[in-house]
């Protein structure tokens, strides 16, 4: 069966995103992380063009698994490379001077300015609920409670926010 994006991304976390997030909290032992992790997976999947989707997926199912292994495998790693910092790290870091060059300071504050442009155009529930998981750092749990709605439609919030930012920013074919 093979989906195109628009309703059938809808279609598709309705389908898996549950055993998607109970698959990664088995994994990581983290609820709120692995509903990071679940979404993660779907913006993955938004991401690709849509002749790649039609091309190589067959099994929507199994890809979106392997994007969240995939994601899992890449988190371990990198909490593995936090652990194995040394004071050489400490040194360059110090040394190096990571600030954007002006170009790049340019297209940053072009690219901020989509941003806010997306964010206004969207729903207060969808803005509220992504700004409070991305910026405030809340759970599903704690935003559901504020914004007086369920867990899972705290996660449609976000996922439906994600989309249209990311398509906003070009990140996404349409």
């Amino acid at each position: 069966m093979r989906f195109a994006l628009a309703d059938d991304l809808d279609s598709l976390f309705r389908l898996y995103h549950r055993d998607l997030q109970n698959i990664a909290y088995r994994r990581v032992g983290d609820r709120e992380l692995a509903a990071d992790l679940t979404q993660d997976t779907f913006v993955r999947y938004a991401g690709l063009g849509q002749q790649q989707r039609t091309e190589s997926i067959l099994n929507p199912r199994f890809f979106l698994m392997r994007v969240l292994g995939n994601l899992i495998i890449d988190l371990a790693r990198g909490r593995k490379r936090q652990g194995a910092h040394s004071a050489l790290d400490d040194v360059q870091d110090e040394l190096l001077d990571t600030r954007p060059g002006p170009e790049r300071l340019h297209e940053l504050r072009q690219q901020l300015q989509r941003l806010h442009q997306a964010l206004g155009e969207l729903p207060e529930n969808c803005r509220d609920a992504l700004l409070l998981n991305r910026l405030d750092g809340l759970g599903h749990q704690a935003i559901a409670e504020r914004l007086g709605v369920s867990p899972s439609m705290v996660s449609k919030y976000i996922m439906r926010a994600l989309r249209h930012c990311a398509r906003r920013l070009d990140l996404v074919e349409d």
